[in-house]
């Protein structure tokens, strides 16, 4: 599983579609390549109404040094074939690194976009997943805990995107996973500390690729030092064929200043884990 995430959408417009305010000390900053280590907005159940920054790489607050477990499998052990058809037990809830998280510590990673290539080829051949029709930034299900340095006392705050076996999207990317994309009416939901196991097993299953297209980008994106707006170009066709403009064009072309990522450092490098 391999790929990142992006987030350009500014905060004042993130805090109206979320209705959450950002805490004071949150600073966000467009990055359309966050990868493992990397800053990225989530709104917690211990606070529903403010939107934080928190670090992209699961640490439970016993471990005794820092993991940057980035993805958590719905369905845990189970389904080892990621049939997008399985109907059996989340084993999620049973996974010591995760059973507490699950319980009272979920949620929503909020991105505008997110990438993801094959199984086999991963970063080398990079595709785009985006909402189609302008429906702006979406919420992923997470989980979050705390770890303390044990050495300096630093504390933190980190989260894991929840994934479930592939949809007809990232099938036709040829990728065997997928993130937990929530629908606007299950966002609160997943927050809700009294929502029932079976409740949010019903949440973690392949999201519905109808309100989603996406297209292929430069390999460049693998390196996670690179950033820029110009990564976000088409170098192919939509896998779908819609009227809608991309999500490059869509920023490039924006009327506002706000959108437009300036700083593009496009270096060949490594890549991390994510999807």
């Amino acid at each position: 599983m391999c790929g990142r995430a992006t987030i350009i959408t500014p905060a004042i417009d993130l805090e109206k579609r979320f209705n959450a305010a950002f805490i004071k000390s949150a600073e966000l900053k467009e990055n359309v390549n966050i990868s493992a280590g990397n800053k990225i907005p989530v709104i917690t159940s211990e606070q529903p109404n403010h939107i934080q920054m928190y670090t992209l790489g699961y640490t439970p607050n016993w471990a005794h040094k820092q993991t940057y477990m980035i993805n958590a499998r719905s369905e845990g052990s189970f389904n080892p074939e990621n049939d997008p058809h399985y109907e059996g037990p989340m084993g999620i809830f049973n996974k010591p690194m995760f059973r507490h998280a699950m319980k009272s510590q979920r949620c929503l990673v909020l991105v505008d976009a997110f990438i993801e290539g094959p199984k086999q080829e991963k970063l080398n051949k990079p595709y785009l997943v985006y909402p189609n029709r302008d429906r702006g930034p979406f919420a992923l299900a997470g989980i979050y805990d705390t770890w303390q340095h044990p050495l300096t006392g630093e504390l933190h705050h980190t989260v894991a995107v929840i994934t479930s076996a592939a949809n007809r999207l990232t099938e036709r990317i040829e990728h065997h996973r997928a993130p937990v994309v929530l629908s606007k009416e299950d966002e609160e939901k997943w927050l809700q500390s009294d929502s029932s196991a079976k409740e949010i097993s019903r949440m973690m299953q392949p999201f519905d690729s109808k309100g989603f297209n996406a297209y292929p980008i430069s390999k460049k994106i693998k390196n996670p030092e690179a950033n820029g707006l110009e990564l976000l170009k088409p170098v192919g066709d939509k896998l779908f064929k819609d009227y809608d403009r991309c999500l490059y064009e869509r920023l490039k072309f924006a009327e506002e200043d706000a959108y437009i990522i300036r700083e593009e450092r496009l270096v060949e490098g490594d890549q991390f884990v994510l999807f």
